[in-house]
């Protein structure tokens, strides 16, 4: 009989990672203590868990760069949140790190993304200045751990402290008060390290090939970033002429370039550092995951580019202004009327407060759930 039970895939584990890897077994464990899943590790209970939220399910409806109704070839936040959970998958692999807690962390860094992406985020931020403001890897950890209602026993969905830690050390300094829980002093896992990286990948080539999609970046403007070139030396391919199957070819391509220089490059660093352990990778004076110089400068120049063309131009800056005024408008009529809100929420006052109650409210909705409720709270001829 063929053995599949947890402790023979810990053992794999034990055989198979690095030993700078996350191992499920040496897990910090649980805010609750729950009897451990006879064959799924801790790391693969996480990942399901959080791909059967409510929270992951509505990324489907949240904004990437273009709105949802602007068309349905554009990536949103859902379809985001899978790229980035393939790319790490394949970097962790390919550095013999733990897939199932660099998944788990990957699916769950944007759940509490605001409607309206980084527009949304904004403008949440502005209106919470004086009340601790708002940062999305904080509302990401406040949906696993209290807001999703899964389970009798207790709120949110109870992952591990390894996957916790790396949702709210995502992309950000040492020095935030919300990291009291999970060792300030040290750095994240390997695995958590990737995560910011495999992002930056995703976000920057996605919204690439959906600014070319759109009309919005030009050809002659685009050929020449660093990026693009390497892309376009390492593509080499016959495609017929075709434009689209062209650009998507060099996309490709930038993306194998900048995840095959992350993994050489960490590879380099850890030997560089002499980094022989999961003890060593917590206690290093820097992230080891990190690319070249070389790569690092041309992602920086693709990132520039993007900003000044795609996410500055008119159309985005329009839909930009109508997304914050969506944010502003619900977020006074919520904290001036709290009758407004469902009862579920109202009933969250006495602990939450009437400001903390909206703001959740807030950025769990989808776009069209904000526009909807936006305009049945502000035009008299639509029925509430």
């Amino acid at each position: 009989m063929i053995r599949v039970d947890r402790t023979y895939l810990q053992e794999i584990e034990e055989k198979s990672l690095a030993p700078y890897a996350a191992r499920s077994a040496s897990t910090r464990g649980r805010r609750f203590n729950e009897k451990p899943h006879p064959y799924r590790t801790e790391f693969q209970r996480d990942r399901e868990r959080i791909i059967h939220s409510r929270a992951f399910r509505r990324l489907e409806y949240k904004t990437q760069v273009f709105i949802n109704h602007e068309g349905d070839h554009y990536r949103t936040r859902l379809t985001h949140t899978i790229e980035v959970a393939q790319i790490s998958r394949g970097i962790a692999r390919a550095l013999r790190l733990n897939e199932d807690l660099a998944e788990s962390v990957a699916l769950a860094h944007d759940l509490g993304h605001t409607p309206f992406g980084h527009a949304g985020e904004r403008e949440l931020n502005d209106l919470l200045k004086g009340q601790g403001g708002f940062e999305h890897n904080r509302q990401s950890l406040r949906v696993v751990d209290k807001l999703e209602k899964r389970y009798p026993d207790f709120d949110g969905l109870n992952l591990t402290w390894e996957t916790r830690e790396g949702i709210i050390k995502h992309s950000s300094a040492h020095d935030h008060p919300e990291y009291r829980d999970f060792s300030p002093e040290t750095q994240p896992s390997l695995e958590a390290q990737i995560i910011d990286l495999a992002d930056e990948i995703a976000y920057n080539n996605h919204d690439l090939d959906d600014g070319l999609s759109s009309g919005i970046l030009a050809d002659d403007d685009v050929k020449k970033l660093a990026l693009w070139t390497m892309g376009e030396k390492r593509y080499n391919r016959k495609d017929g002429g075709n434009p689209k199957i062209r650009h998507q070819g060099i996309i490709r391509s930038i993306i194998d370039l900048l995840v095959s220089d992350l993994v050489e490059n960490t590879m380099t660093r850890l030997d560089r550092f002499s980094v022989n352990n999961y003890s060593e990778v917590l206690t290093a004076d820097e992230k080891m995951a990190a690319f070249s110089p070389e790569t690092e400068a041309a992602n920086i120049e693709l990132k520039s580019f993007l900003m000044d063309n795609l996410y500055q131009h008119y159309r985005v800056a329009r839909m930009t202004i109508k997304a914050q005024k969506v944010i502003r408008d619900l977020f006074e009529i919520y904290t001036r009327h709290p009758d407004t809100l469902p009862e579920d929420y109202q009933k969250k006052f006495p602990n939450d407060g009437i400001v903390l109650t909206a703001t959740d409210y807030i950025a769990g909705m989808t776009d069209r759930f904000a526009l909807e409720e936006h305009q049945k709270l502000t035009d008299p001829m639509i029925r509430v």
